[in-house]
């Protein structure tokens, strides 16, 4: 059997308030049981009725490796100030994994309020639905886009060939309704064995290329990054659309991995230059990862950020 045959869900639902200062989330527990007929497990049920109740690389699908409006995009509907991915269900719509016979894929439905899966989406940035999955370590970036069949079922290949947590986001818009992101948690069994969180760094390589950072993240306020690629040596002016724009921002925070999902604000101007505005809920580290095209194929750099207190 492939590794992703093995994946189990496991965890408490994590409920962070936007706006609290620090203070990392954790799931742990064991790999949970295989689905029953409504296709959710007693644990996540479980799992999503506390979230509720507290108010609160390598080859990818797309080719590229592990490692529109200019402002912050957190992934949470606007009547809460929890950020993105913390929750398995949120608002009545519930991040529900489902079995599967075949080891190799990866099946799940968002739940919608009266309990059957969703079909309707909004397409946000080219897809109707992206699914994001980090190992926490944050070591390990992913960037999906599942096909869903007709019943509101999605599927996608996701072979996950290290050991240890992962967690998996769902980011979408139902019609009619609030952008949300949910997440939830992903175990593969082996011997497990965190790596540290790399460095902060302006500079990040994949490949050929070289991305530059320049800005600084301050939690409370609007703060521009600016990513600069270049391709041995040179400034990179040819950037391909990828996703309805020249580059596309996911931020987690280290720890707990709260989602913030920016994009860069219209220029028009295929590069070097991808100009990002992102507003972060606390001071920490971050992880950022970019994703950008070039020469027909998607690649990823990978950044860790540090924040300071306000103001400095």
């Amino acid at each position: 059997m492939s590794t992703a045959g093995r994946l189990g869900l496991y965890g408490a639902g994590l409920a962070v308030i936007f706006a609290a200062a620090l203070g990392a989330g954790s799931a742990a527990g064991q790999i949970g049981p295989a689905p029953g007929p409504t296709g959710r497990t007693a644990e996540q049920v479980k799992q999503g009725e506390t979230a509720m109740d507290h108010g609160t690389g390598e080859q990818a699908e797309d080719g590229h490796t592990d490692s529109t409006d200019g402002h912050a995009d957190s992934g949470h509907s606007g009547a809460t100030d929890t950020p993105g991915g913390l929750q398995v269900s949120q608002d009545g719509y519930t991040f529900t994994r489902l079995a599967t016979d075949d080891p190799d894929d990866f099946r799940f439905t968002v739940d919608g309020p009266g309990g059957k899966p969703v079909t309707e989406f909004d397409v946000e940035h080219d897809k109707k639905l992206h699914l994001i999955v980090a190992s926490r370590d944050l070591t390990i970036f992913r960037h999906l886009h599942p096909e869903m069949a007709a019943d509101g079922t999605w599927r996608v290949k996701l072979p996950l060939d290290e050991p240890g947590p992962y967690r998996a986001f769902a980011d979408f818009k139902p019609t009619g309704a609030d952008k949300l992101t949910l997440g939830l948690d992903l175990q593969v069994p082996g011997d497990y064995r965190p790596r540290e969180l790399p460095h902060a760094s302006t500079e990040a390589r994949t490949g050929d290329y070289t991305v530059s950072l320049a800005g600084s993240l301050e939690p409370g306020r609007s703060s521009k990054l600016t990513l600069k690629v270049s391709k041995d040596g040179k400034p990179v002016t040819d950037l391909e659309p990828y996703l309805g724009a020249y580059g596309h921002l996911v931020a987690l925070r280290a720890g707990d991995l709260a989602y913030l999902h920016v994009h860069p604000e219209e220029t028009g101007k295929a590069g070097p230059e991808i100009t990002f505005f992102a507003e972060v809920p606390s001071t920490g580290s971050y992880r950022l990862f970019l994703d950008f095209k070039h020469d027909g194929k998607v690649r990823t750099a990978a950044f860790t950020a540090e924040t300071g207190p306000h103001g400095h």
